[in-house]
């Protein structure tokens, strides 16, 4: 084939490539929209992938196992003050917290979800010097001097006060510490750059171990050379294990179902049966007088905490903004003031739904 007959096909190749594309172009445009589409219910979609046969389970569980095996390595790891930081795809979520179940039984732990929508950390905060300062108490060993709880309660310090609390000299063994487990440290909850700065001065702090896990891609671009390296100090491990994000999942709606109250529901009854009963009980008094008193803006604070404490669910007004304060990270409960100017609690539901919740957390 001489030249000419190449670039006889190469031009005969371009013309009919921009023809096919004029041709493309002036067809007629679809008129059909996206709110058209004929999607299903939720609760029909949420059966149907519940119902969905797991595959290669032996497999999985095999490999599952498998990382087992390293969690003498793992507390190895953060005893010479490394933090865990699992990575690849699946749920982490049972593994980590089968990690701490056994062997991290001779340290406190606490879990902070990250998947959760918002997190109070500075009640993480508070929780963390609170076990600290009852390990330094049965230990016996405690420097604190000026430095006594009993000054100032923790829950009134300030974030900067509790991680100086948490990263003081009180004791001479390094190996007096709490461990934090976080499950998806590049959740919703977690993603902003504040919370993550205070996520690494917390880690640093020297009676703080921290164990976590990441699943988007771009978790990483969340830290700074100095976070990763110094405040972290993060020891990587690759821990797929292709499980389903089914409790991480439960707290986003679905893309292909109708829009509703059926998600807010599902995941406000969630979050109350992880509550203590007493929460629970305070949550019902007020979903009460909202269903009672449907016109009003809401409940007083002075009200509700009148009503709790002759019903002995909270000794306390400090006990009851601690709930309401849980009610609020998770947005079951809202502020606004009445027509006095007065604070009034309610919570963001129609009566409708809200009937449905109480229904759920009675059960």
């Amino acid at each position: 084939m001489d030249s000419n007959d190449v670039e006889e096909e190469e031009f005969g190749f371009s013309r009919n490539y921009f023809l096919a594309k004029e041709l493309c172009g002036s067809g007629k445009k679809s008129m059909r929209k996206l709110s058209e589409i004929n999607i299903t219910d939720e609760q029909v979609l949420r059966e149907a992938y519940a119902n969905i046969e797991p595959k290669h389970e032996k497999e999985i569980k095999d490999l599952v196992n498998s990382y087992k095996k390293s969690y003498s390595e793992w507390v190895f790891v953060l005893r010479c003050g490394f933090g865990l930081l699992m990575y690849g795809f699946g749920s982490k979520k049972a593994l980590l917290e089968d990690f701490a179940s056994t062997a991290l039984t001779d340290y406190s732990v606490i879990v902070i979800n990250g998947y959760l929508q918002s997190i109070n950390l500075k009640q993480v905060a508070v929780t963390l010097a609170e076990l600290l300062w009852d390990q330094l108490k049965l230990q016996r060993k405690s420097t604190l001097g000026n430095h006594a709880k009993d000054q100032q309660p923790l829950h009134t310090r300030s974030m900067d006060d509790l991680i100086s609390f948490l990263d003081g000299p009180h004791l001479e063994d390094d190996e007096c510490f709490v461990c934090v487990l976080v499950n998806n440290i590049d959740g919703p909850g977690l993603r902003d750059s504040e919370t993550q700065q205070y996520l690494a001065r917390i880690a640093a702090c020297s009676h703080i171990r921290m164990v976590a896990s990441i699943d988007h891609v771009n978790a990483p671009l969340l830290w700074d050379k100095k976070m990763v390296h110094t405040q972290f100090n993060w020891y990587w491990y690759h821990t797929p294990t292709y499980a389903p994000y089914k409790v991480e999942g439960m707290f986003f709606p679905l893309i292909l179902t109708h829009n509703g109250n059926t998600q807010t529901v599902k995941t406000a009854s969630i979050v109350l049966q992880s509550l203590t009963p007493n929460a629970q009980s305070v949550f019902k008094v007020l979903a009460d007088h909202q269903l009672a008193h449907p016109d009003e803006e809401g409940m007083p604070f002075n009200n509700l905490y009148t009503i709790c404490r002759e019903g002995f669910l909270v000794s306390s007004q400090i006990t009851l903004n601690a709930h309401l304060t849980e009610f609020k990270d998770h947005e079951l409960v809202k502020t606004r003031r009445n027509s006095d100017g007065e604070d009034c609690l309610y919570i963001p539901l129609t009566s409708e739904a809200l009937k449905k919740l109480v229904q759920e957390i009675s059960q």
